[in-house]
């Protein structure tokens, strides 16, 4: 299907019947009383696009409101990677773009994506990131991960990675691994084709920093990714984010 048009989100294929040219994929895992808002947020923003709802095994029933919201509800084995390979395996769209439920997406989304892939030679992307606070800390997470995207070709989940869905095959998908499973797709797609970080930004919840202390976590993320960089393994890459990243709590109980 040809992406020549970026306002032809809905196209037809060879039997006639409307297909779209977007898939979001959204993993989520006990999100509570904020993923119906955001699925309507989302619903609003990129109304034109197959939205599938990947929930993990063992967590917590999916309401009937929250089903109608979207094209198709799957349940998957716990963790991101199979979450979001199950949901790219079943998803129609040409593109598919990977959205945590945490989040507020740029307006025209989709025309963004899809103006973004009219170079062949790009295979996939990313938005910016920014977070709805103005501390100190958080405006300097902000430009640090943006700046080591647009250098270093880098990408995490949260930034909304999008990709054709022929490349994410080609790729092999998401790596099944505990940590780190976006930034390892996103360089196989890195080493694909270029990527391309958008200028448009996706406002992510700070909920997780307020949670275990901004300074503390914003240190830890770096940390983590500066060992990633290095090749540390990610056995010990999860022992590390374990101690610094999680809360006590969390810590008891099996993590996702």
């Amino acid at each position: 299907m040809s992406l020549s048009s970026a306002n032809a989100h809905w196209q037809s294929d060879t039997a006639g019947q409307v297909k779209p040219n977007v898939s979001i994929i959204v993993p989520v895992f006990n999100e509570g009383p904020q993923l119906e808002p955001f699925l309507k947020h989302l619903r609003e923003r990129a109304a034109l696009a197959e939205l599938i709802l990947v929930n993990a095994e063992g967590a917590q029933c999916l309401s009937e409101s929250i089903s109608k919201l979207c094209d198709r509800v799957l349940t998957s084995r716990r963790g991101r990677a199979a979450q979001m390979n199950l949901g790219a395996a079943v998803a129609n769209g040409d593109v598919l773009w990977f959205v945590h439920a945490d989040c507020e997406v740029p307006r025209e989304s989709l025309e963004k994506i899809t103006n973004a892939l009219q170079d062949r030679q790009v295979v996939g992307g990313c938005f910016r990131i920014r977070f709805p606070r103005r501390e100190l800390i958080y405006r300097a997470s902000n430009a640090v991960g943006n700046l080591v995207v647009e250098l270093f070709g880098g990408g995490y989940g949260d930034r909304g990675i999008f990709c054709r869905h022929k490349d994410f095959f080609a790729v092999g998908g998401y790596p099944d691994v505990p940590l780190f499973e976006d930034a390892e797709f996103y360089g196989r797609l890195h080493q694909r084709g270029r990527t391309r970080q958008l200028s448009s930004y996706v406002i992510t919840s700070a909920r997780r920093h307020e949670k275990i202390g901004p300074y503390r976590l914003t240190a830890a993320y770096w940390l983590l990714s500066l060992l990633y960089v290095l090749r540390v393994p990610i056995s010990l890459l999860v022992r590390i984010y374990n101690r610094l990243c999680l809360s006590g709590d969390e810590r008891t109980g099996p993590s996702h």
